[in-house]
This record gives structure tokens, sequence and C-alpha cells, in this order.
């Protein structure tokens, strides 16, 4: 049985908690697809965590945790967060690592950087972990797979031939000193015994754990919006967070995976550039983002402070659509109990027209929100566990957006503990 944890917008919705409680009574965890530039909060008996490498299974003792060859693979921070975790008591999981998984390189980072600083005020809001870097080399077929971590002579060809390459760039375009081929050698191979007994082939795995009825959770990164190919392009992320896409960066067939749970949030936000209609501004959003989530609203991997708006149907009926969901995880609903009237998005208005499809982003660009409002239920609703226990208004808001979204919501997250949901 396969089941996927996706997000249905620009990502920021809640789908390391989500992926956490369901790891409860999964036997592998996968990461399919991205790399170390999201993070996934997770709060449990061990304390509060910000996984970014990492599968959200690794507190869970029963789970294989496997980043699959989709991912962008940071061995640093891979090891780092790893060890973290362990100087914090938490036993060292089971993890497996893809054979074919390729390598995040320091130039991936370097450029990075040094592209968003060139590009200045027209910059894509990227977190500078390398991710656009590291997929443009993927599909270019210059990407270093792990595999090529023990084969000494290939590693080095492969390091020379591409350092040589973009020392040409560095010098023409940034101004910026070469690459040091033996540092980067030295780096990866610094990583090898470690890395050794968790390297496998990872779709042999998972296939053979289908035909064995285990249970498999796949891991999605960001949100259906953030999409190369469906979403607000050119301000996406590199890697495609769908959960079709999972049967290709883990290996599996697609017919496999039964469930898909889309993470959706009661209201939005975003880090990074790009549209977002129903973003709010000033004092409004500073309230919202104080009162958000466990902490407030910002950025785990980069700690910037989120965009912040009011739930945009438009926008999560789409989302909802192109991940094929089959129900919805409806989170941070806790947050919104200061509010009077609650503000939901439910067309656009484009020259003139009202619009309930989501547009393309030159249209996208020209979308003025169209709100209806609702009763706000006026009070702190943590720790109920009952769906009918909820306040009535509180009931007619998740009713109204399962309702203009057209999806089911089974799970409602009333506060970011693991124990903090109720299923409906």
């Amino acid at each position: 049985m396969v089941k996927a944890v996706v997000g249905a917008n620009w990502g920021d919705e809640g789908k390391g908690k989500v992926t956490d409680m369901l790891a409860e009574e999964s036997d592998i965890v996968v990461r399919f697809q991205g790399g170390a530039n999201a993070g996934h909060t997770i709060i449990n008996n061990y304390g509060r965590f910000a996984l970014h490498i990492l599968p959200s299974g690794v507190f869970r003792q029963q789970v294989t945790n496997v980043i699959a060859q989709g991912v962008a693979f940071n061995m640093e921070r891979f090891f780092s967060e790893l060890d973290s975790l362990l100087e914090r008591g938490v036993p060292m999981p089971d993890i497996k690592i893809s054979d074919r998984a390729q390598i995040v390189m320091p130039y991936h980072i370097l450029f990075d950087k040094l592209e968003e600083e060139r590009l200045g005020s027209h910059s894509f809001g990227s977190t500078k972990s390398g991710i656009a870097p590291f997929y443009s080399d993927k599909y270019l077929k210059t990407g270093i797979q792990v595999c090529e971590l023990f084969d000494d002579e290939l590693l080095k060809e492969n390091i020379k031939k591409n350092c040589d390459k973009k020392d040409v760039l560095l010098e023409s375009l940034y101004n910026a000193p070469k690459l040091d081929k033996e540092a980067i050698y030295n780096e990866l191979i610094s990583y090898r015994e470690r890395l050794k007994p968790m390297v496998c082939d990872v779709a042999v795995l998972l296939n053979n754990a289908i035909k064995q009825g285990k249970k498999i959770l796949l891991e999605g990164q960001l949100g259906s919006l953030k999409d190369p190919d469906n979403g607000i392009y050119p301000f996406t992320t590199s890697s495609s967070p769908l959960a079709g896409f999972a049967s290709v960066g883990a290996g599996i067939p697609p017919y496999e995976i039964k469930d898909i749970v889309t993470v959706v949030k009661a209201y939005s936000s975003s880090v990074g550039a790009g549209a977002f209609v129903s973003e709010i501004f000033g004092e409004e959003a500073d309230e919202l983002r104080k009162l958000g989530g466990d902490s407030g609203e910002f950025g785990a991997t980069t700690g910037r402070p989120r965009r912040m708006g009011w739930f945009d149907a438009v926008a999560t009926k789409y989302g909802c659509m192109l991940q094929g969901t089959t129900e919805i995880a409806f989170t941070v609903v806790d947050t919104l109990g200061y509010l009077d009237k609650i503000p939901v998005c439910v067309a656009y208005e484009i020259d003139g027209e009202t619009v309930t499809d989501f547009p393309v982003t030159p249209l996208l660009n020209k979308a003025k929100p169209v709100y209806t409002y609702l009763d706000g239920w006026k009070c702190d609703i943590r720790g109920i566990k009952k769906y009918a226990d909820l306040p009535e208004n509180a009931r007619k808001y998740i009713e109204f957006i399962e309702q203009q979204v057209g999806y089911p919501i089974k799970y409602i997250s009333n506060g970011p503990k693991r124990e903090e949901i109720i299923v409906r």
C-alpha cells in the first residue's frame, strides 16, 4: 500500500506534521524530490525539529527512511542534520540512500548565490541551497551520482570536466575566482565511508517492499503551485512536487499510489517571489504571521518572514486537482480563532471578468481577489479531539472550504503537536 503526502499550494502547508503522524502506521517513508531548500517542522517528545533533507519518519524506530533518486542530495546538510538529531537523544534511524541520487555540489550552492545577487530586484527569492543549478546540471547530464563516490578515477574526471566549464562562467559572468577541484574532491570523499552502509538500489528496495505488502509513505516537498510545468512559472522550484512525479523520483509504478493526502492550510502563506493573489500586508499580515504555525510564520529553511494571505479557493482547488487528491489534511485551523470575520478568496477578477479556474502567470499577475466573508468562532480550539466538538462556525468554515475546493477534508490539525489532530 503506497500513500503520498503532498502540498496543495506554495509549500509551508504543514506536511511534516502530517507525514510524522502517518509514519506511525508506515514501514517506509520516502523523500522523492527536492533538496534542503524547504523545511518540514515536527514537534514530538524529543522536541521541536525542522527537517530539510531527512525524511519525516526518522523519529519512528520501525520506519526505514529513504532518500530516493529524485532528491537533490546535499551530503553536508544530511550529516549535520542527522548528527543534530542524535545529539538531542533521537535514536539512530534506519536510512537508505539511492545509489542513483545525484549530489548537490559546492559549486551548485555558489552559483545559486551568485545568480540571485546578479539578478538583484528581479531575483526568484531562492533559498540559495543550490537547487536550480543542481537540476540544471542533472538535465544537462553533467550531474554526479552517489555511486560515483566509490570510483575515484571517474569522480576526479567528472569534477575536473565540470569545474573547467564552470570556471569560464565564473570568470566571464560573475567576476569570481576559479573553483578548487582538489578541495571539492576532498570534501566529497570525506563523507564516503560513513555514507557507504546506507547506499543501495532504492527502486529494487521499494518494488520488493510493495510485493511484500509493506506500507510506504511518499513525502513531497513544497506544493503544487511550485511545480515547474503547472505552477507559477518562473517562480517555481526545479523538481516536480506532484504525487505523480513520485513514481519517477522513487522508481515505483504510478498505479501503486492509492491514497494522496494533500495538505492544505486554513489560510495562505508563501516564501519566495511570484504571484500571490490573496496576499495581505502591514498590520493585518503581521498579526496573522505572529499567530500562525507553532511559533509564527517564518521559513523553516531561511528564517524569512513568510508572505501571508487569506485562504485561496481558486489556487487550492487547482493544486488539489494536480495532485490527484483523495483526501485533504487541513492545517493550522486553530490560528484563525482571533477573527470576527474570516475572508475566503472564492474567485479572481481579471480585466473585469470573474474567474474561478487558476490562470497562467501573466493573467495571474493582473488578478484581484474576490472575497466571501464567514463568521469567526472567536475561541481557542486546540485540544479538541472530535469534529462534532468544534464550534459551529469552525465546522461551517471547514465545510465551506471543502465545498469550494471539491475534495474531502479528512484530517484537521488544530495545534502544532503530533496528537493535536482531528480525524473526521
